[in-house]
């Protein structure tokens, strides 16, 4: 599986870029006061890019979160087989801890 590069420096400097357009924009605004309604308009426009950058942050992190609850899972299924292979009296025991431990609610024999 390929990596996903870090959005976090791009993020920033789109952040940034935005704040300096933004500054640029109130100088315009001052200078050419009839346009008010266009500036304003680019204005709201740029105010969009804190909204993403953070909606974008958090979907980062959520996908963090699940890409390690699959690791952990994938990694009790290879447990739980060779914990089979091995002879183990109770070879499930290692997903249904990591089920548990995910928060889900897990029924059967050995609990």
């Amino acid at each position: 599986m390929q990596e996903t590069p870090s959005t976090t420096t791009t993020l920033l400097e789109a952040a940034t870029r935005a704040d300096i357009a933004h500054r640029i924009i109130a100088g315009f605004s001052t200078a050419f006061p009839t346009l008010a309604a266009q500036w304003r308009q680019i204005d709201a426009a740029l105010a969009d890019v804190a909204v993403l950058a953070a909606e974008v942050t958090r979907l980062s992190d959520a996908l963090s979160a699940v890409r390690l609850d699959r690791a952990n899972l994938a990694a009790a299924a290879r447990a739980a087989i060779a914990a089979y292979l091995d002879g183990e009296r109770d070879p499930l025991s290692y997903l249904r801890d990591e089920l548990h431990a995910q928060g889900f609610s897990v029924s059967g024999r050995g609990q």
